[in-house]
């Protein structure tokens, strides 16, 4: 059986790909080991982007901020060519998991109230927005 530590980042991958899906960018994955977990096509612009996924925790003893710990298994912070983004999955027991990404700057831990987060850090919704697909599919 897998650790449970292994478990949450699978689980946190899996949803951040969902929610970016959900809001119209194209996700893919490297054959090959990166320092990035996977790559992304925004709806907008149509540039491809790298992702560095990361599980979100609420800190108790700082009034329940949300932290991002961005740094490799080595406790190196991602630099900027590592990923252009991390992206955090805040996934609580009991709750729908919230999904926000933030550009990569290099620092090591990530902080925000979530009333931070909501003006810093864009936040993805998991429902499927249709639209985004009905509408490239139409003929006209």
């Amino acid at each position: 059986m897998a650790h449970i530590t292994e478990v949450v980042g699978k689980y946190s991958q899996v949803i951040a790909k969902a929610a970016l899906m959900a809001n119209g960018w194209e996700v893919a994955e490297t054959e090959t080991d990166e320092t990035y977990d996977f790559v992304a096509r925004d709806p907008i612009n149509r540039e491809w982007y790298t992702f560095q996924c990361k599980t979100i925790r609420k800190r108790s003893d700082r009034n329940n901020e949300l932290v991002v710990y961005a740094k490799n298994g080595r406790g190196i912070p991602y630099a900027k060519p590592d990923a252009d983004y991390i992206i955090g999955v805040l996934g609580e027991e009991g709750e729908i998991p919230r999904v926000w990404y933030f550009e990569n700057v290099g620092c090591g831990e990530y902080w925000a109230s979530e009333a931070g987060a909501s003006k810093r850090w864009i936040e993805l919704p998991l429902w499927l927005n249709r639209g985004i697909y009905e509408s490239d599919s139409k003929v006209v």
